[in-house]
């Protein structure tokens, strides 16, 4: 069910309307031979020992810009790529006409401007996109602003489970899937609200695990060069991922094994603190019952275990 609220009085040119999404899914993964589920539970033989319950949502889900806004991102993020022209990987990407997709029959003229000036679809901005929120899931209410008339909802990039942070960019289990959901809008909802960003109600039915070890990190590259960071909550998720996926090996899984696990299973991420100078603090938690081994601390350590390995790039990149 999808609720919506309009931004002004008059509807003629409704410049930032307001809406309220509630989004039930009703899906089924696609046939991925790694993965095999049962009913709402994954496993999969790349990584023994894990069995967790999906928390099915949409990667991407938000309405279309205005001329004005896409303008406003595609001049942001060129100076940012200016600024930092040779990183690697690329700090923003820009718009690119080759293999532009628009799927409508337009005229040529309006087709080359939008393969030109599309801005590409990577990042979630302002009007919601590609933001993959985890919890966005069935039963979900979403207020999303509208910037141009009839919206232009958009959803897609249906995921059956994900991590908080998706770390390994792909790293979510992708899945074919309905969506079901209505709209009705809410009239000065930007304006009641203070909306700049979309705001939601997650679901009421996630699978909960009471049980979680946490990891910790901050904002020093301790698994690096050791570099200190100035209230850096990207470096501090970093560092929280690395200790995880350390503590992981130790237990018996590879490096890459622990690095999907972390992308795909119900992983949580919090930010601890940003107030405490130098060292922002973000939490990693993994749920123990998703395991059917104990991988909790104990003073003998953990018994020496072998879980095989995932597959892996044949270019021997990891």
């Amino acid at each position: 069910m999808v609720e919506a609220f309009s931004h002004a009085s008059s509807t003629a040119e409704p410049q930032k309307l307001f809406g309220i999404l509630t989004v039930c899914l009703v899906s089924s993964p696609m046939n991925i031979t790694p993965i095999a589920f049962a009913g709402i539970y994954a496993t999969s033989r790349h990584i023994p020992g894990v069995r967790f319950a999906g928390v099915t949502h949409p990667g991407l889900i938000g309405t279309a810009p205005s001329a004005e806004l896409l303008a406003t991102w595609n001049k942001r993020e060129g100076e940012l790529i200016a600024a930092h022209i040779n990183a690697v990987p690329p700090v923003a990407f820009p718009p690119e006409p080759i293999g532009a997709y628009v799927g409508q029959d337009l005229d040529p003229k309006v087709m080359e401007k939008i393969a030109k000036e599309g801005a590409r679809t990577i990042p979630g901005r302002e009007h919601g996109g590609n933001c993959d929120i985890k919890n966005l899931s069935k039963g979900s209410r979403c207020y999303f602003p509208v910037f141009v008339k009839g919206a232009n909802l958009s959803v897609g990039d249906l995921h059956f489970s994900q991590g908080d942070g998706e770390m390994s960019f792909c790293g979510a289990i992708e899945m074919a899937g309905i969506i079901t959901f209505s709209a009705s809008i809410i009239k000065g909802g930007v304006e009641k609200f203070a909306l700049k960003q979309p705001i939601f109600l997650p679901s009421p039915i996630d699978p909960m695990y009471s049980s979680k070890i946490i990891f910790e990190g901050l904002g020093v590259d301790i698994h690096g060069d050791g570099k200190q960071y100035n209230m850096d909550a990207s470096v501090a998720y970093k560092q929280a991922a690395l200790n995880a996926i350390a503590y992981l090996q130790k237990i018996g899984y590879t490096r890459e094994q622990a690095y999907l696990l972390l992308s795909a299973a119900p992983v949580e991420s919090h930010v601890g603190a940003l107030v405490d100078s130098p060292n922002a603090c973000v939490t990693l938690a993994i749920p123990t019952g998703i395991f059917d081994h104990d991988i909790l601390p104990n003073p003998d350590g953990f018994p020496k275990r072998s879980f095989g390995q995932c597959a892996i790039r044949s270019d021997g990149v990891v």
